[in-house]
C-alpha cells in the first residue's frame, strides 16, 4: 500500500505529461508548427502557474541535460566532417562576426542603461547563440537540409555549439572565478585532444569501431553500446573540465565517420525524442507568468530588437558567403531566435552573480518567447521572398 502512494504522484504526472504533449502536439501540426514549441507550453501548463504538478523541477532539469547531451551527438552525426571543414569559413568568420556584433550592441544599450561590462557582454553572448534543436528539425521537416541555405546554416549552428565552451570559460573570469593553471592545463589538453581525434578522422576519411560486427544484430547490446558511445564521450570531455555537450558532439563526429554504424541513430532516436522533450518541458517550467506580464512592453521590444538584429546580421553573413538574398533572408530568419545553449550561458551567470533575479528572469522569458515564435518569424520570411 505504502509503495502505491508513493508511486501515484509519479505515474499521475507521467499520464498527464504524456496526454498533454499529445493534444499540444497535434494542435500544433496542424498549423505546422515544431514540437518543440508544445513541449515549452506543457511545460507551463504543469507549471507553478498552471495546474501545478511538477513539484520536483530539478529532476526534470537534469533529464532535459541529458537530452542536450542527447541533441548534440545526434547532430555530430547528421556531420560529415569533410564537407563541414569545406565552409570552415563561413562557420568560424560567421559564427566570430555573430558574436563580436551582439557584444558590441548590447555594450552600446548597456552603457545607456548604466549596465556593467561583465553583464552587457554575457546577454551579448546570450543574443548571439540560435537554437540547434529548433532549426535543424524545421529544416529536416521542410526538407532544406541538402539544400545550400540548409547546409551553411548547419555549419554556423555547429561552430556556435563549439563556441560554447569559450564563452562558458570567459563567463567565468568575468564573474571572477579564475581558473587555476591546473584546471587550464586540464582544460588545453581536453581540447588538443578533441583537435587531434578531428584531424585523424578527416585524415583517414572512415574508421572501424571495435566489436561492430559482433553486435550488428543484437539489439540489445547495440542500446547500451550506443549510449556508451554518447555519454562515453561526454564523460570524457567533463574529467578535462569541458562541457559535457561538446563531448557527445565529438562522439558524434566520430560515429558519422565509423562504417555500420545506421544502427545507432535507430536505436537512440526515441531516447533522443524522450529526453529533449524534457529539457525543453523545463524550459516551459522556468517561465514566470506574472514576471512576463508585468513586464511586457520591455519584453516585447527586447524580442523585437534580437529578431531584426540577429535576421539582419545573419542575413548579412550569408549574402557574403555566396548565397543569394532569398536565401540569406530565409538563412537569416532560421538563425534569428536565440538557443537552447543560452540558458546555460544565462545560469552560469546568474550563478556567479552577474546577472540578478530580474537579468535571469528577463533572459529565461526572452529566450523561451523567440523559440516560441521563431516558426512563426521564419513563415513570414518564406513568405515575404516567396519561397516554399
Amino acid at each position: 500500500m505504502f509503495l502505491f502512494s508513493s508511486l501515484d504522484p509519479v505515474i499521475i504526472l507521467i499520464a498527464v505529461l504524456a496526454i498533454l504533449v499529445i493534444v499540444v502536439s497535434v494542435i500544433l501540426k496542424k498549423f505546422n508548427q515544431t514540437y518543440i514549441i508544445g513541449y515549452i507550453l506543457v511545460g507551463i501548463i504543469l507549471g507553478e502557474y498552471g495546474i501545478n504538478v511538477v513539484q520536483d523541477k530539478e529532476s526534470i532539469h537534469l533529464l532535459g541535460e541529458l537530452g542536450v547531451i542527447l541533441l548534440l551527438f545526434f547532430i555530430g552525426m547528421e556531420i560529415n566532417l569533410i564537407d563541414f571543414l569545406k565552409q570552415w569559413k563561413l562557420a568560424v568568420l560567421g559564427t566570430l562576426s555573430q558574436i563580436g556584433l551582439s557584444v558590441g550592441l548590447v555594450l552600446l544599450i548597456g552603457h545607456y542603461y548604466d549596465w556593467s561590462f561583465a553583464r552587457s557582454v554575457v546577454l551579448g553572448f546570450v543574443i548571439a547563440l540560435s537554437s540547434s534543436a529548433v532549426v535543424i528539425k524545421l529544416l529536416q521537416d521542410k526538407k532544406l537540409i541538402e539544400t545550400k541555405v540548409g547546409k551553411n546554416v548547419l555549419s554556423i549552428l555547429l561552430a556556435q555549439d563549439v563556441a560554447l565552451v569559450p564563452l562558458l570559460i570567459i563567463i567565468s573570469q568575468l564573474g571572477g572565478k579564475t581558473a587555476s593553471f591546473e584546471n587550464i592545463l586540464l582544460m588545453t589538453t581536453g581540447a588538443v585532444i578533441i583537435v587531434f581525434t578531428l584531424i585523424y578522422i578527416y585524415i583517414k576519411k572512415t574508421i572501424t569501431l571495435p566489436f561492430s560486427k559482433k553486435i550488428e544484430r543484437d539489439h540489445e547490446l547495440q542500446v547500451f553500446m550506443a549510449v556508451f558511445l554518447c555519454f562515453g564521450g561526454a564523460l570524457v570531455t567533463l574529467i578535462f573540465g569541458l562541457s559535457a555537450a561538446l563531448g557527445a558532439f565529438a562522439g558524434g563526429i566520430i560515429m558519422n565517420a565509423a562504417k555500420e554504424t545506421d544502427w545507432i541513430h535507430d536505436t537512440l532516436h526515441s531516447f533522443r525524442i524522450l529526453f529533449v522533450s524534457f529539457f525543453f518541458i523545463s524550459v516551459g517550467l522556468q517561465i514566470d507568468i506574472p514576471f512576463i506580464y508585468q513586464n511586457f512592453w520591455s519584453i516585447l521590444i527586447a524580442i523585437l530588437v534580437v529578431y531584426i538584429t540577429n535576421h539582419l546580421l545573419n542575413s548579412i553573413i550569408l549574402k557574403a558567403f555566396s548565397c543569394n538574398w532569398k536565401e540569406a533572408l530565409l538563412g537569416g530568419a532560421l538563425l534569428a531566435q536565440i538557443g537552447e545553449l543560452s540558458f546555460l550561458l544565462s545560469s552560469t551567470a546568474y550563478g556567479l552573480n552577474i546577472i540578478e533575479d530580474f537579468g535571469y528572469n528577463f533572459t529565461i522569458s526572452l529566450i523561451s518567447l523567440t523559440l516560441i515564435i521563431s516558426p512563426f518569424w521564419i513563415g513570414l520570411t518564406e513568405k515575404f521572398t516567396q519561397q516554399k
